[in-house]
């Protein structure tokens, strides 16, 4: 089925099997040789912000299902801006206990630091000037934000399904895809036999709002291809053994099982990474200056993570079939403003829907990607300031946080593995034929 996804992607000149080739020999390698260094491994988060939208109770109520700080002894000591409060463990009931119960191992949030890791921490904290945010930031002087070791928590299966993922996902299409309640997402089973199509009125939008649902749809294609490749195969003297589980992937994409919803998600996935893979190539002129490290308090290994990322961004500019944002906004000054801002709103909203996420593993992975794809769309629509950045002195007019550093690589990284995951699942397709 996966052979099915083969041409040009829609709303840009590209085709699949180009990104395929360009993401498994020049990107992906790179990028997660980046992701294991200290300055990207290490991810400031606030896991205990309320959910603004509706009473909190999807939590799991057991221990393991929270996410417990880093020891402040294992953070490097370049990177720790302020101190860590203990986190204080919810005790929250839930009645979804049985629901929870895979969950009391697999959404826990590994804590461990080491000493020296903590010491760095101090060091990292940097002034961010830019207003033009399109997430919902994390207040970083928190006492409830905490550092995470990505590494030590990768994303995978947590058992965390039911009601209150489902609410999570339908707010996010229903409320904020600038979709009227008229019309029904595909395999809603509450829409009517006769009525508007939901793609006649997704090609019936403008190309912003239309770029807008792709982004969020291949967000949770991608997702979900993480969750199927890295899934809870079975469990053997108390020690979980992870890996692809094809029946899984089938039920999410398989053109027949998801009356041909799998293929559109599926290409949606290869629409945000040509998004991201722009704005990383965009932002280049910004790391590119001498002013900009990448500051752990290791010498030697910033200047060699800095190196591997201006690889990576000559490697971004080398593939010549990007998505063109010039294209968007591209309208009358007053109109094209407008939508810009309810485009930027729509996408924060979105960000603080991520605190409503039940499981803290999966909230730590939701928020960091949104984050990650909210940092590339600030890229995008800020290539003038960008473009006139001082050679020697911070900017005024475009500054990223190392927040928003680490977010816009992880979530790349996610993406990358996402397509070479795919891959993966396409020669085991054919081997059970």
């Amino acid at each position: 089925m996966v052979s099915l996804l083969t041409g040009v992607l829609d709303d840009c000149l590209c085709d699949i099997e180009s990104i395929d080739d360009f993401n498994t020999f020049k990107i992906f390698p790179k990028i997660q040789k980046l992701q294991e260094r200290d300055y990207f491994r290490y991810y400031k988060v606030n896991l205990k912000r309320p959910c603004p939208f509706w009473a909190d109770d999807g939590h799991c109520s057991i221990k393991d299902c929270h996410v417990e700080p880093c020891p402040e002894s294992k953070i490097p000591v370049g990177i720790k801006a302020g101190s860590s409060n203990k986190y204080s463990k919810a005790a929250n009931h839930s009645k979804e206990l049985e629901d929870c119960e895979q969950a009391n191992k697999l959404g826990a949030v590994n804590s461990t630091l080491s000493n020296q890791s903590k010491e760095a921490f101090i060091d990292w904290a940097r002034y961010d000037d830019s207003q033009d945010h399109f997430c919902e930031l994390d207040d970083e002087r928190s006492p409830d934000a905490q550092y995470v070791d990505l590494l030590l928590n990768p994303e995978r299966y947590t058992g965390y399904k039911g009601p209150s993922a489902w609410r999570v996902w339908n707010s996010i299409y229903e409320e904020n895809c600038f979709k009227p309640r008229s019309v029904y997402r595909p395999l809603n089973p509450l829409a009517p036999s006769r009525g508007e199509s939901f793609y006649t009125w997704l090609e019936g939008l403008c190309l912003e709002k239309r770029v807008f649902y792709k982004l969020i749809s291949g967000l949770h294609a991608s997702i979900n291809l993480h969750l199927c490749a890295n899934y809870l195969l079975e469990e053997t003297w108390g020690k979980p053994s992870w890996g692809p589980n094809v029946k899984e992937f089938t039920r999410r994409f398989d053109p027949i099982e998801t009356k041909g919803e799998g293929p559109r998600r599926l290409k949606n996935l290869y629409f945000l990474y040509l998004i991201e893979l722009r704005a990383l190539s965009k932002v280049a002129p910004y790391f590119e200056r001498s002013v900009v490290d990448l500051y752990t308090g290791n010498g030697h290994e910033d200047a060699e993570s800095k190196a591997l990322l201006l690889e990576i961004f000559r490697d971004t500019k080398s593939f010549h079939m990007h998505f063109d944002e010039k294209s968007m906004f591209a309208g009358d000054k007053k109109g094209a403003k407008s939508l810009k801002e309810e485009f930027r709103l729509h996408f924060k909203n979105i960000s603080r829907i991520m605190d409503c996420v039940g499981c803290d593993k999966c909230r730590l992975w939701g928020k960091l990607q949104t984050q990650g794809l909210g940092t590339a769309l600030k890229i995008l629509f800020s290539e003038k300031e960008i473009q006139n950045l001082p050679e020697n002195s911070p900017s005024k007019g475009f500054q990223l946080t190392r927040q928003e550093i680490v977010a816009l690589v992880n979530a790349f990284g996610r993406l990358s593995t996402s397509i070479k995951e795919l891959q993966n699942f396409k020669v085991l397709l054919q081997r059970t034929r």
